[in-house]
This record gives C-alpha cells, structure tokens and sequence, in this order.
C-alpha cells in the first residue's frame, strides 16, 4: 500500500493522565474506523518511547487494525539507552516531539499528520481528508474541543462522537472565518453580525499593530497545534520536523509553525466543525492552573512564550530557519525495532 496519509504519535504504557490506555483504545479504534468508511490508505505509527520495564509494549495492548486494507499499523520502539541519552531522562520519561520525528523520517504517505494519542477525529474532518486535495504548499491546522474523559469503550464510534459534539467542555483554535479575533466568547460566533464588526475592527488594529506578539498571534493558530498539524512529507522534511531539545515538549509544536510559515509555506485552519476531540485528562497542560504550571515548570523546563514571541518575528522577518537540528534528526541513522500490523 502507497498510503496517502501518515498519522504519528508517541506513547508509552505509563499510564499518563490515568486511564491511557482506554483513551488510547479509543483513539486506534476511531482510526480504524473512519480510514474504513472513507476508504483513505492510512499509514499509523506508534512511537513507543522509552517503554517501562515491566509492562508490556503498546503493541501488545492496543487494538489491531483486523487486516484493513486502507489502514497499516506500525509500532516503533525506542529503547531506553536512547531515552537515556538525554540529560533530563529522569525528570522527562517521555520526548514527545523528538518521538514524532522519529515517526516522520520513518513516514511513506504523500502526507503526514502529526497528533496525539488520546484524539478523537470528528466525521467532518476525516471526510475532508478522504477527498485527498490536499496541497503540498501548506500546513493545515483544526480546532481542538475538549471532552469529558468518560467515553465508554463498548459504544459504537458514531455514539461515541454524538456524545461528544454534545459534551464539548472548550475550544482551542481559530475560527478561519474570523482569524482576527484573537479571543471571544462562544456567543459572539453565534451572532454574525457582532462577529463580524468585531473582526473587522480588530483588523484595523492588526494592519496598525507592530508588536510582536500580537503579529504572532494574529498570524499563526498555535493553540494545541501538537494535537493537529498536517503537511506534506516534503514539507516536515523541508523544516527538518520538530526541534529536538533536551526540554520538556511545551511550546515545540509552536517553533514548528513558525519554521514552516518561514519557509514559505501557508496556513489553512479547517471550519469549526471540522475539528477533532480531545479526551481530557488531569494531568494535561490546559488541566492545571498557573501555580500547577509552576511546580510543573520546576521538574520539567521548557520553553516560554516569552522567547516564543521574541524568535517568531526574527525569524519570520529574515525568513530563516532554525538549522539546529543534526542531519540525522529522528535518530535516521538507528535500527529500532519495528512491527507492522
């Protein structure tokens, strides 16, 4: 199979967030699905990143595609001397976007869509991607919805996504419609015509504006871009994926955007409606509140939006990238083990 789409993501049987493993199962299984009903030849890897001793590999444990024939399932592992290699192993058991890259040199699909292991794709959006225009000139971006973590396993995958479009707790993303409307309440999108007034207005403010932190806000949608960011192989390579950094991954998928949109490629937001499902879990970033974040801060450093604000401009003013990457980013020149489903 030649597929048209890779999906990455990373993981480890660590029980993260708690109840993983079903948020996991449920996300393989949403997968599998939709590449049956809307027939796209998928490509699924799983990193599985520094696996615990004595527990049994994700492989084992999540769900198999029953001999699809639009959807392969590739198991990665990396092993824990490579994790090892990192100054921070021990407070970081997980390297999320260098785990990504991992995937992404690995990838064979025209496209590679870079996500999460406890997403939901919604209808809308799985049938926007079996349509297969997409173009090799941008970077596409969809909303994030927050969901209760009680999804039920045993239901069937249309109950499972009505219960969710019935559910959502928030909304992370930008409204393509109305990109200049930083932040708002759900009821001014519900009124058109405040809608448009006041993204009207704050263009005006936009055009006058020479900060750079609103330039970057206004230009990229950056939140929970990790969730979802889609683009050609030729572009992730073009950028070099993500940076790989001995920090925690907050704000990666951020300098991702960033190196791209630098590069010349151009942003596409999908409608709201095309938007995946997050499954929400106490430990996630948006979970905790600015003290949390603190402490959380404390064990595992990453970087701010301080310096996301101060490099974004340079770099889109001198249209440049970051080269700090090594040319075999994504461990390319290592063996690991792999298994296909």
């Amino acid at each position: 199979m030649n597929p048209y789409l890779s999906i990455i993501m990373v993981s480890r049987n660590d029980d993260h967030g708690e109840g993983l493993l079903k948020r996991m199962s449920l996300c393989i299984n949403n997968i599998i699905h939709f590449t049956n009903k809307y027939k796209i030849d998928t490509e699924l890897i799983i990193v599985d990143w520094n696996p615990p001793q004595k527990r049994k590999l994700l492989l084992e444990v999540l769900p198999k595609p029953n001999k699809s024939k639009y959807l392969i399932i590739k198991y990665i592992v990396v092993p824990n001397d490579i994790h090892l290699l990192y100054d921070r192993s021990e407070e970081i058991p997980l390297f999320q976007m260098i785990g990504k890259n991992v995937g992404i040199r690995r990838a064979n699909g025209k496209f590679i869509l870079c996500t999460n292991i406890d997403i939901l794709f919604t209808d809308k959006i799985m049938r926007e991607l079996s349509k297969k225009n997409l173009d090799t000139q941008y970077f596409y971006r969809a909303n994030r919805c927050d969901v209760p973590n009680d999804i039920d396993l045993t239901w069937s995958s249309e109950y499972q996504l009505s219960y969710c479009a019935k559910n959502i707790m928030h909304r992370l993303g930008k409204n393509p419609k109305y990109l200049n409307l930083l932040t708002a309440p759900p009821i001014v999108y519900k009124l058109p015509f405040l809608a448009t007034l006041l993204n009207y207005i704050h263009g005006i403010k936009r055009r006058l504006t020479q900060d750079p932190v609103k330039i970057i806000e206004w230009n990229l949608d950056t939140q929970a871009c990790g969730d979802f960011t889609l683009m050609s192989k030729e572009a992730w390579f073009d950028v070099q994926g993500y940076l790989e950094l001995d920090l925690y991954s907050i704000h990666i998928d951020t300098l991702l955007l960033i190196a791209a949109t630098a590069r010349g490629y151009k942003q596409y937001i999908f409608e709201p409606e095309k938007c995946i499902y997050h499954i929400h879990h106490e430990s996630g970033w948006e979970s905790m509140n600015p003290v949390e974040k603190i402490k959380f801060v404390e064990k595992r450093p990453g970087i701010g939006m301080d310096l996301i604000y101060e490099v974004g401009p340079y770099m889109l003013n001198r249209k440049i990238q970051f080269d700090l990457n090594k040319d075999t980013w994504g461990f390319s020149d290592v063996n690991f083990d792999e298994y296909e489903y």
